[in-house]
């Protein structure tokens, strides 16, 4: 189980958390309100107003 800590670089980590950040950044620009807005059911981003 260690030894698959030994193949994990800072490169890795990173790539990883630039994948997670795009994929977050592209949901909010295009996913309908009703999924990543206000109230919405998949990202709540605040009160419905």
């Amino acid at each position: 189980m260690l030894e698959f800590f030994n193949t994990v670089t800072v490169g890795d980590i990173i790539s990883a958390m630039l994948v997670c950040a795009l994929a977050y950044e592209g949901l909010m620009a295009y996913a309908p309100e009703s999924l990543v807005g206000p109230g919405g059911w998949l990202i709540d981003t605040g009160e419905e107003v």
